[in-house]
């Protein structure tokens, strides 16, 4: 881990302006991203998020140390949006910048699979304009797994 790493995590409900957070990344080397966008699975047409503030940002906050003490990471970015969104819209961003490549991939492949299993969010999709909770599913938690 770098003492000197810069770590970014924000929880919003603004839109994501994933230009200026990759940029924010760039310290040299390589710099990792991932771009989550609302699917319109199943004729939704809203996704709601809630979640619980502290324990979102410090849930996060973890995962993104944890990320740099595992890396030699010179930056760990995550954004997160909460409220409601229409589909196509950024819903998630991680990132990760690094001297090498490498580490780079497997630490913004960690942010996104760990934060999917370890960070208190709740997902309502409304369909037919009718609202229904989405379950957790398993493909997540055999992601955050391999982490493990």
């Amino acid at each position: 881990m770098s003492d000197q790493a810069l770590i970014r995590v924000l929880v919003t409900t603004e839109a994501i302006d994933v230009a200026a957070e990759q940029i924010a990344l760039e310290q040299g080397g390589a710099v990792a991203t991932f771009t989550g966008l609302v699917r319109a699975d199943d004729g939704v047409a809203t996704l709601e998020l809630e979640h619980y503030p502290g324990a979102t940002q410090a849930a996060l906050t973890r995962l993104a140390e944890e990320a740099v003490q595992r890396w030699p990471l010179s930056a760990a970015s995550i954004i997160h949006r909460v409220g409601p969104m229409q589909p196509g819209e950024r819903i998630v961003f991680t990132g990760a910048a690094s001297a090498h490549r490498a580490a780079a991939l497997e630490a913004c492949a960690f942010l996104i699979d760990r934060l999917k299993t370890d960070a208190p969010f709740w997902k309502r999709e409304v369909v037919g304009g009718e609202a229904r909770w989405v379950e957790a599913r398993d493909s997540d938690d055999h992601a955050a797994d391999r982490w493990r």
